[in-house]
């Protein structure tokens, strides 16, 4: 990706330069399959004399003018920037160029449907790719107003940022749509989406008294499975409760929500102009976690509305600004204005699982990280911006009062509207609000990097009652800071067939050591359970008398996100190689049959299913997969027919699957030889029990194909791609290989789906002759591939499931050797042997079991 970066420093020297004001864009949508014509009016102030840039990435330009005076392309444009010199007080630059569609996800995506062969297009911004689609001062502290003017097939509808115009006539076939300009707001938030798409409206009174027109979007051949209506709900639940919270009325003129074809993200939050993953249109049943997820997501990007397109961040920098933000607002929304009540245990099965695994990587930052130039941020949309910073902001609203904490972010709005901010900014508000003091608190959490463990000391009299209890506190040598933190504490007794709490206390615990006399004299309960309510950011223990109660009864525990704190403290004991995996496989296989939230049900098992392939000693391994594969089969057969476990069960063992006897409990379920009661063998689950089989070698390419046939749709395809480079043969192996690396035209979601299949645990024993070519191919991916096709290859092709000494070995003398490869590509590198060194690190603790 070379003349493609840009530093923080020279975002900040234009900044300096150029303040803009307005763009017009004509994009020109009738030039064929490869190319649009792009035609750009940019008016903008600077520093009389000046010299800078702007960003564009184009196939070809036509035209550079400059106040009136023609700039030479040729000499101008290069490294995706054209060259501006001897800048004027006030300026008019115009662009004209053709720019290139992609099939990455990235800038504007062109998707033929294979269904009916119509095209969608739709665009992806975020970081850097408005400058695919316009030229463009590419970066969020230039906000402006935006003019869209888009000719195109006059039967498409075309959809902006501003409410959707009348077309006119353009000649032949063709209308034009010309869009009002926006709102002042960051290029990145900037949207077009165009296409056959099918849509139905609605609208909802704003606390404004506004009146807000809502649309929701789809292609022609998912459309009847859309429930748009629902869709509608949530937003005016959310609408509902973020304008009281806020109060602060909704900025923009309307909103439409759209599910794009291919698309990377859960969802972007353009302004007035949400798109979203089709993976949210349900053609199949899935399971509560998702359709839960869908909630959320709608919420997360209606929230941006506010923290994110209102109130933008300077530099990338303060990204957490926006994404922290919404992660916290959306489940706070989700719980308190939804039926999904129980929003706080799917964030801490989830997002917390996911923050605090990526505390522990070698990559771990500050909340408030240190982004130095494009690449960086690219790799920053991780668990560090979004999961540890809603839950540092959970904490933070629980010290200072949710109250005092709302109050705080509506004066923010209120002040910095359609402006860009920094940290500060919103701590004084805070501060403001709550009367708190959040300097130090601030320095510790947000500007620092680490988890913490907090674990129980107790000491029992001979009455069995307390005579100390203390909460200790560490931190890893490498992040030693020391936190405050807001925390519950609760006591669970057996009473029949359950565990139930019978104490809470909530304290603030700051220092190494905090001494809880409260809890003196109390009688000890057989479970001690450290942030009972989830309300701190850190990793807990469990004392030894809490762990056997929790290893023997963790079903019964009755409060849903109790019980998702003490799956959480297993899983980290695992993976700290403080306790054995293969004790963490046996308490999963005891118990998961009785969870009931489903969004724990989904994490623990994808927990289970790499305890089972990774961390087990190697000499375990094929025994313990078996065992795990014969569990999830009898827990499917005995699951409530139809029921959300029932379907996580059936998934969760093709996936497992390991021996000839269980992939033909697989084919009998899939061809109908063997029922479950209450399971359908729709669509997608047909599918991914064919992958499940690719896997074990029982069908061919053929099969494969003719299953594509039956189902020759963009969701289709992504399966038989996964189903083919799961095929256990070396020759499917090296065609999965060659399509992903020697090719580079597979459009993304095959390109994920196919690295997904290719390393599949079912062909472990032909990944070793790739490790080689892996580390071989790293550079030229780097640097011949956008961005999100690169980390789909560094990241998924990486045969982790090997988790083996060759592995790490090879990974290191990468490293050593490429000392100087761009720290982006660095990163995912040492995460990915990160990945390793603790799977072998916790093979070696169960080989001593």
């Amino acid at each position: 990706m070379p003349g493609e970066n840009l530093t923080r420093l020279e975002a900040q020297e234009r900044r300096a330069i150029v303040d803009t004001q307005s763009y017009e864009i004509t994009l020109d949508l009738n030039k064929g399959a490869e190319v649009f014509g792009s035609r750009t009016v940019v008016r903008f102030t600077a520093t009389e004399g000046a010299s800078t840039f702007i960003d564009l990435i184009a196939r070809e330009i036509r035209e550079i003018t400059l106040n009136g005076r023609a700039i030479d392309p040729a000499v101008a444009f290069a490294d995706s920037r054209i060259a501006l010199d001897g800048l004027a007080s006030s300026n008019e630059l115009i662009v004209d160029a053709d720019c290139v569609y992609t099939n990455t996800g990235e800038g504007l995506h062109r998707f033929v449907d294979p269904v009916d062969g119509e095209v969608y297009l739709y665009t992806q911004f975020e970081v850097p790719d408005s400058r695919r689609v316009f030229a463009v001062f590419e970066q969020p502290d230039l906000k402006a107003q935006f003019q869209f003017t888009v000719i195109a097939p006059a039967q498409w509808k075309v959809i902006s940022n501003s409410p959707t115009p009348d077309p006119t006539p353009a000649g032949e076939g063709l209308a034009m749509w010309t869009f009002e300009p926006t709102p002042v707001i960051s290029s990145y938030i900037t949207a077009l989406v165009a296409g056959p798409y099918e849509a139905t409206f609605s609208e909802l009174t704003s606390a404004s008294g506004r009146v807000i027109p809502l649309g929701v979007f789809a292609r022609k051949s998912l459309w009847e499975y859309l429930d748009a209506d629902y869709v509608f709900e949530k937003t005016r639940e959310g609408f509902a409760y973020y304008e009281e919270k806020f109060d602060y009325p909704y900025p923009f003129a309307k909103y439409d929500q759209m599910f794009v074809p291919e698309f990377n993200a859960g969802a972007m939050e353009n302004a007035g102009a949400v798109t979203f993953t089709e993976t949210y249109v349900f053609r199949s049943k899935v399971t509560d976690a998702v359709r839960e997820r869908r909630v959320v997501t709608i919420l997360h990007e209606l929230a941006h509305m506010w923290f994110g397109d209102l109130v933008t961040m300077k530099w990338w920098n303060d990204l957490w600004l926006n994404e922290s933000f919404a992660e916290w607002a959306s489940t706070i929304a989700t719980a308190e204005a939804t039926e999904w009540t129980a929003a706080w245990t799917t964030f801490n099965a989830m997002e917390k699982t996911w923050a605090y695994r990526q505390d522990q990587l070698p990559s771990t930052h500050p909340v408030v990280a240190e982004i130095n130039d494009l690449e960086d941020v690219q790799v920053n949309f991780d668990g560090i911006t979004y999961a540890k910073g809603g839950s540092v902001l959970k904490q933070l609203a629980a010290w200072v009062g949710v109250e005092a904490f709302f109050a705080g972010v509506s004066a923010y709005f209120k002040k910095h509207e359609f402006g860009n901010t920094e940290l500060p900014d919103l701590l004084v508000e805070l501060e403001a609000t709550s009367g708190r003091d959040l300097s130090g608190w601030s320095k510790k959490w947000l500007e620092t990097a680490g988890v913490n463990t907090l674990s129980p000391a107790i000491t029992e009299g001979a009455d069995g009652t307390i005579s100390r209890f203390a909460v200790v506190q560490t931190a890893p040598a490498d992040y030693p800071t020391i936190r405050p933190h807001r925390l519950g504490i609760g006591f669970y007794n057996l009473d029949g067939d359950s565990l139930v709490r019978t104490r809470h206390i909530e304290l603030d615990v700051d220092g190494d050591l905090t001494e809880v006399p409260d809890l003196v004299g109390e009688q000890r309960p057989d479970l001690v359970l450290l942030n009972d309510e989830d309300l701190a950011y850190a990793k807990i223990r469990l004392d030894e008398r809490s762990l056997q109660t929790a290893v023997d009864h963790l079903s019964k525990i009755s409060d849903p996100l109790a019980r998702s704190l003490v799956w959480g403290a297993a899983w980290d004991q695992t993976r700290d190689a403080e306790a054995s995996a293969s004790d963490y496989v046996d308490l999963v296989l005891r118990n998961i049959g009785t969870e009931t939230e489903s969004t724990t049900v989904r994490t623990t098992l994808a927990q289970l299913q790499l305890a089972a392939g990774a961390y087990v000693a190697p000499e375990k391994r094929d025994v313990t997969r078996i065992k795990v594969a014969d569990a999830l089969w009898e827990l499917a057969r005995s699951a409530p027919a139809g029921s959300d476990s029932q379907l996580q069960f059936v998934t969760s063992f093709a996936s497992a699957a390991a021996t000839p006897a269980q992939w033909e409990h697989v084919r009998a379920l899939r061809e109908g030889e063997t029922t479950l009661a209450g399971l359908e063998i729709d669509t997608d689950l047909a599918w991914q029990l064919l992958v499940s089989l690719a896997a074990g070698g029982v069908v061919d390419v053929p099969d494969i194909d003719r299953a594509l046939a039956q189902d020759n749709t963009a969701k289709g395809g992504e399966f038989a791609a996964q189903a083919k480079a799961a095929l256990p043969t070396p020759e499917a192996k090296k065609a999965a290989w060659a399509s992903l690396v020697e090719r580079d035209d597979l459009p993304n979601t095959i390109v994920r789906f196919a690295a997904m299949g290719f390393v599949h645990p079912s062909g472990v024993d032909l990944l070793p002759e790739f490790i080689e070519p892996y580390f071989g191919m790293l550079d030229t991916v780097w640097t011949s591939r956008t961005y999100k096709i690169a980390e789909y290859l560094i990241t998924g092709l990486y045969p982790s499931v090997l988790a083996s000494t060759e592995l790490r070995d090879a990974t290191r003398a990468w490293l050593e050797a490429h000392g100087d490869a761009p720290a982006a590509l660095r990163r995912m590198v040492y995460e990915n042997l990160a990945g390793v060194e603790r799977a072998l690190a916790v093979q070696e603790r169960d080989a001593q079991e």
